[in-house]
């Protein structure tokens, strides 16, 4: 046992002098002085456990800011933010921000409230706007923007960094006209889902009814429905002052999947007018299911009428009235209480039209404005541009995330992780049109228009003319 033991030491020895030796690198430079400082555990890319579904991150930006307050540069600083979350929204987005403020440092103070819309403005005009902002509609942001009181973020975010971290089709929305001409006017960093079909689990798969994945397969699906003596469609647009942007919708989704996306990027800002070949063209493709009254349920008279939360009601009905509603990943919220998903409902993607345009998706989401340019800003829109930004929120449900380094397995929501899913595999994104377009058109005349043509107050031509008529000069 003794030999043993001084055989043992006489390795641990080697063992020590080997370690001394190649920190003085054999001998002929000095080890250096100081330790170097650790890198933050973040700027590697992000990468995720194996069979973790995760998309290709981008480090953290060498020598940028976000580097700088992980490093504890910024300690003490706050950041002011402001947006539309409240209750429990604000609840899990400051949940969602606690482990960076712990490891930076920097405060995130988050104002919110539902008045946001109309506050953003004044607060902005008036001198005082928070560093941040988060706009829910593209629209309010790009006024802003055109007024010169933005921030363009590709000053300090690189161009490769960003094409990392997002698909193109996000940095195409966040692209818009400045006065001194077009800048980067924000990140994207939570969204929804909106080009999906939800239907009655249980009583599809009894019926024996296939899921489409093209549109012609969707009209056959519709067709055999009714043929079978049922609805097929469960459709509301009423929504009190805002009734009419259930149509809106669906008119969106269809230009997506009939006409380019520069084409549905000109229609949105007016350079592509309503009484076009292109509009007119999607509204047909609409009408065919909506105009049918074997196809909707109450028929073409009562969609107006109908509240949209009520509209899909009726799919879980013994038997269902109607078989299938095409609407938001919210919707899940106006369901009977005591389904299950994947059980009970489920959804389908809504397929593409023509192939050429791919598998396009709608969504709606927030995208993140700078208004005061300082260091610990920039370190926390640059966090904001990464999926861990919105982890636990993730984890918590009620929050998709739109970068690329995402990991589907953080979604705690099995719907949510299926939409994530589907928006990172599209041919494309858009935001919803309506909510780009200026107000007295997207939350206006095209509302109150769809509506009047709908309930046959007014004809389609007559309805587009409308809308163009009220486009501000």
């Amino acid at each position: 046992m003794k030999n043993k033991n001084r055989f043992l030491g006489f390795l641990g020895l080697v063992l020590i002098l080997s370690m001394i030796l190649a920190a003085c690198g054999g001998g002929e430079e000095a080890a250096p002085t100081e330790a170097p400082v650790a890198a933050a555990p973040t700027t590697a890319p992000v990468t995720a456990p194996a069979g973790e579904e995760c998309g290709t991150g981008a480090p953290i930006i060498p020598g940028g800011d976000l580097e700088k307050a992980y490093a504890g540069e910024y300690t003490g600083t706050t950041v002011t933010m402001d947006g539309p979350f409240s209750s429990n929204d604000q609840v899990k987005f400051e949940d969602a921000v606690k482990d960076f403020e712990t490891k930076t440092g920097i405060n995130i103070d988050y104002i919110g409230g539902k008045g946001f819309e109309d506050n953003i403005g004044v607060k902005v005009d008036g001198g005082n706007p928070p560093d941040i902002a988060d706009f829910p509609q593209p629209g309010l942001l790009d006024t802003q923007v055109r007024k010169g009181k933005v921030v363009d973020v590709s000053t300090f975010l690189p161009a490769d960094y960003l094409a990392a971290q997002y698909k193109q089709g996000w940095l195409d929305m966040a692209k818009m006209e400045a006065p001194s001409g077009p800048i980067t006017a924000g990140i994207w960093n939570r969204t929804n889902g909106k080009s999906l079909v939800w239907y009655n689990k249980k009583a599809f798969d009894a019926a024996g009814y296939t899921i489409p994945t093209t549109w012609d397969e969707l009209m056959a699906l519709t067709q055999q429905i009714a043929d079978d003596g049922d609805t097929p469609w469960c459709i509301g647009i009423e929504s009190g002052a805002a009734t009419g942007w259930a149509m809106t919708d669906w008119i969106e989704e269809v230009m997506l999947r009939t006409t380019s996306p520069e084409n549905y990027d000109k229609w949105t800002k007016g350079e592509l007018k309503f009484d076009s070949p292109e509009v007119n063209n999607a509204i047909d493709n609409i009408t065919k299911i909506w105009f049918d009254d074997a196809y909707v349920k109450g028929g073409r008279a009562a969609i107006a009428t109908t509240n949209f939360g009520d509209a899909p009601k009726p799919m879980f009905e013994d038997p269902p009235k109607c078989w299938l509603h095409k609407q938001g990943n919210f919707i899940t919220s106006f369901f009977p209480e005591g389904l299950t998903p994947e059980v009970d409902y489920d959804f389908f993607y809504l397929p593409g039209i023509d192939s050429q345009y791919g598998s396009p998706f709608l969504i709606a989401g927030d995208i993140y404005a700078m208004f005061n340019d300082r260091p610990e800003v920039r370190a926390v829109l640059e966090y904001f541009t990464r999926a861990e930004s919105i982890k636990t929120w993730m984890e918590a449900g009620g929050a998709i995330s739109p970068h690329n380094d995402q990991c589907l397995s953080w979604y705690g929501d099995p719907m949510e992780k299926k939409i994530a899913a589907l928006i990172r595999d599209a041919s494309t994104v858009r935001f919803d049109g309506s909510d780009l377009m200026p107000g007295a058109v997207g939350a206006g005349s095209f509302w109150k228009s769809m509506t009047a043509f709908v309930s046959g107050q007014i004809d389609q031509a007559t309805a587009l003319q409308e809308i163009d008529a009220s486009w501000p000069k």
